[in-house]
């Protein structure tokens, strides 16, 4: 997604990001080169726990073709993604923002929302309502009187951990209900925001990426035009990387607890004490830096310090104990003059040819 940031704009070589002559071998040993995929869907690929450690080999990511075949090294620019382009330009980036946890979608979401999987690397859900018990940032932001609302669409992701979503379940409202609360004034001092996969809107292939995209726009424009957004401050991140190419080995990481991960017969060895692939992360506010790129590393516990260091939060493990609450992408005291977004409508015409594909 933003790894051409370095041939676009003025970022350059602010930004470490795809090169010219990026390669991975495949079977035989041959260079597979990066290239420009220009349809707006694409075919999914592996990128559960083995399918990443793979990809990883040890730090040498050499594995991407070897897992997932040539389409690993496909990479969209502008030319698909303006709007997402402009933003980056236009706002605040980083570009050591890091998966939690080198798997898949519920493990790393279960960081985001509890700074732990509990050893978890799979897309499982609980045996039983009350299996998974952990605290998460919810719990913490009720128990100090914090107001938040988690305005899912078709996945309610918070369901993972039942205890906390049965707590929690009056701040549990629909995508829609959000420009209903923006509109009336009833926006709570945290939100999170989840597009839908059954709609097309979270950009999992093979869905039209710019049909995401949209929605993103449509939010963020909302915001912009209401009386909150003088005050706000929107993360925009991806849960996991989806098996594509990165040049970037993940660091070691701050193992959240004493759990270890639930591996299976045939599970490539690996743990928690180091991040998962890098991440589009992006700071959007009246006070985020123009034309700024942080190579502080972050991951999703970060955006919970973040939560914790303006509201005197507690953290809930090791993980968001120790992470970085990404503070250098804002300047509160001067916050700088930023300039009109692009359109960021669906190109109908591209979106006939993926509906072929």
């Amino acid at each position: 997604y933003f790894g051409r940031l370095n041939a676009s704009y003025h970022y350059g070589k602010q930004v470490d990001g795809l090169g010219a002559k990026s390669w991975n071998p495949d079977s035989k040993g041959k260079p597979v080169k990066a290239f420009h995929e220009k349809s707006l869907c694409t075919g999914d690929i592996n990128h559960n726990w083995n399918a990443m450690h793979g990809e990883w080999n040890r730090g040498r990511n050499d594995g991407f073709v070897t897992v997932n075949g040539a389409s690993a090294m496909a990479y969209h620019d502008e030319d698909e993604l303006p709007y997402y382009y402009a933003l980056a330009d236009e706002y605040a980036i980083g570009d050591r923002y890091f998966a939690s946890v080198m798997t898949q979608t519920y493990p790393n979401r279960m960081y985001l929302f509890a700074a732990t999987s509990m050893g978890h690397i799979k897309n499982d859900m609980p045996k039983t309502g009350d299996q998974f018990n952990q605290k998460t940032i919810f719990d913490l932001l009720s128990d100090h009187g914090v107001s938040w609302k988690y305005y899912p669409t078709d996945e309610d992701y918070l369901k993972i951990f039942g205890p906390s979503h049965k707590r929690g379940l009056k701040n549990v409202a629909k995508d829609a209900d959000f420009k209903t609360d923006l509109a009336e004034g009833k926006l709570p001092q945290v939100t999170f925001l989840e597009s839908s996969e059954e709609l097309g809107q979270d950009e999992h292939p093979p869905s039209n990426i710019q049909i995401g995209q949209a929605w993103v726009g449509e939010r963020l424009d909302a915001l912009m035009k209401s009386k909150y957004w003088e005050k706000t401050a929107v993360f925009f991140v991806y849960d996991e990387a989806g098996g594509y190419f990165d040049h970037v080995a993940p660091p070691e990481a701050c193992a959240p607890d004493d759990v270890a991960p639930l591996l299976g017969q045939g599970n490539l060895p690996g743990g928690f004490d180091r991040y998962g692939f890098r991440v589009p992360f992006l700071a959007i506010s009246p006070y985020a830096k123009r034309h700024y790129v942080s190579h502080v590393t972050y991951d999703h516990t970060s955006i919970l310090k973040f939560i914790e260091t303006k509201f005197n939060l507690p953290a809930l493990t090791r993980r968001d104990a120790n992470a970085v609450a990404p503070l250098d992408l804002f300047d509160f005291a001067k916050p700088p003059k930023h300039q009109k977004l692009p359109s960021y409508a669906v190109d109908p015409a591209r979106a006939k040819l993926c509906k072929k594909d």
